[in-house]
């Protein structure tokens, strides 16, 4: 019962959030993608790293794929870091190594926090300095 009731409220976000918020929930998933592979990694269980890493795989050719690079200045290097991104993701998944996946996780959480600023500012407005 709870469960369906999670998938309702998650449902009923995700069809009434903008772009931008859809776009910082898509990365909030990959942080979380990343942070359970690599708790996973650390405690030996490779089947939950590879259903974790591979979906967080997956995420990061979304983004890359629904990315107009040429659309916005940096657009491209943000691609060039989504390629990056994958293989670095795809080579801790072979070679079952934590020291990447913690290095995708910091980028991740870096690339999440900087997106949800991003978010916040198109909402409220660029912060004043005074």
């Amino acid at each position: 019962m709870m469960t369906n009731a999670r998938a309702a409220y998650t449902e009923a976000s995700v069809a009434t959030a903008s772009p931008a918020r859809l776009l910082v929930m898509l990365y909030e998933r990959l942080v979380l993608d990343v942070q359970r592979g690599l708790e996973a990694q650390q405690r030996g269980d490779f089947q939950e790293t590879h259903r974790q890493l591979t979906h967080a795989q997956d995420i990061v050719m979304e983004l890359q794929a629904s990315l107009k690079a040429d659309q916005f200045r940096g657009g491209y290097d943000l691609s060039a870091l989504y390629g990056f991104l994958h293989r670095q993701l795809v080579m801790a998944n072979i070679h079952k190594d934590a020291s990447i996946t913690d290095d995708c996780l910091a980028l991740v959480t870096d690339l999440c926090e900087t997106w949800r600023q991003a978010a916040l500012e198109s909402v409220s407005g660029p912060a004043r300095t005074a």
